[in-house]
């Protein structure tokens, strides 16, 4: 297994979940509840900057790897997947939610293994809907854990619940392009 500051800062996401999830689980008598959300909310910012950062600087150090580039999306998809999770567990978001972005992500995770190991993993790079879909579950998650209802007259659980809306919807189209993506490699 490679070591570098970009595989660091991945691991250090993973190392994060357990810390994100106790936070929730604390007694009552030990953080206030609000206490609690905005430091959850700030680790899984920190979380989502280092997700951008650490893939950013393995590729200006050229400290790029084949674990490094698996670790990667799997940290993301177990940090939002505890905070899905997390959110439903406390009445802040639906479960269809929750369903639809798990499932896709695990769908579009085994169609790349799958294309991968038939050498055609590129035929499904990121696309930019992908990355839409992405930035809108991340802002929708981190309203939700913040969890307030009236925030300088702003309603965070109403504009994350709308937003995680959007991220449903963007999932669902992305998830059809990847698929669509795959089966034009089949058709040649």
């Amino acid at each position: 297994m490679p070591w570098n500051f970009p595989i660091f800062l991945t691991w250090m996401r993973v190392l994060l979940i357990p810390v994100f999830t106790i936070l929730f689980y604390l007694p009552d008598s030990w953080l206030d509840r609000q206490t609690v959300n905005w430091a959850a909310a700030a680790i899984f910012a920190a979380a989502a900057v280092t997700d951008w950062f650490d893939g950013f600087l393995a590729r200006l150090w050229k400290q790029t790897s084949e674990f490094g580039a698996f670790l990667d999306p799997v940290a993301d998809k177990l940090m939002v997947a505890v905070a899905l999770l997390l959110l439903v567990s406390l009445d802040r978001t639906y479960v269809i939610f929750a369903m639809i972005i798990i499932g896709r992500e695990i769908t579009i995770s085994a169609l790349r293994e799958w294309m991968a190991q038939m050498g055609r993993r590129s035929s499904i790079a990121v696309a930019t809907i992908g990355k839409f879909k992405t930035a809108a579950q991340m802002v929708a998650i981190l309203l939700l854990l913040i969890g307030l209802e009236d925030f300088h007259g702003l309603n965070l659980m109403v504009i994350g619940n709308i937003l995680m809306f959007i991220a449903s919807v963007l999932t669902i189209w992305s998830m059809f392009y990847y698929l669509k993506m795959a089966w034009k490699e089949f058709e040649h």
